[in-house]
């Protein structure tokens, strides 16, 4: 069983940057992609990132295109979100995942979620 808890979140101005994390535990060798979505209120949950478990490769969603930087330290069980130029409309909760699915960007492809991350950005 896969365990993620995420931490990082706050409370940040427009413009400004935050690192989320999220550890992980209980590898399980089906997991072949760990992803990022996010919550806003009154909002259904989307995706933000995803990373390949093995390989290098990366999916974003066009809202954060070249302003959020996903990464994995596979040794250290860390996955990571860097967020960049960050917009009052990035306001949510955040949440690690994994999946079986590769480079899934569905919230059905993922079956393991932490308790999410606040991440409040004002203008």
């Amino acid at each position: 069983q896969v365990h993620l808890v995420e931490s990082g979140g706050g409370l940040v101005q427009a413009g400004g940057s935050l690192r989320l994390s999220c550890a992980h535990s209980g590898r399980r060798f089906s997991t072949t992609t760990m992803g990022w979505f996010r919550q806003a209120p009154g909002k259904e949950r989307e995706f933000v990132a995803a990373i390949s478990w093995i390989l290098d490769n990366t999916v974003y969603a066009d809202s954060v295109e070249g302003r959020f930087t996903i990464s994995r330290d596979n040794p250290k069980n860390t996955l990571y979100l860097q967020m960049n130029d960050l917009k009052v409309d990035d306001t949510a909760v955040y949440y690690c995942a994994a999946s079986r699915v590769a480079l899934s960007v569905v919230t059905a492809g993922y079956d393991c979620w932490g308790q999410g991350t606040q991440v409040a950005v004002s203008s």
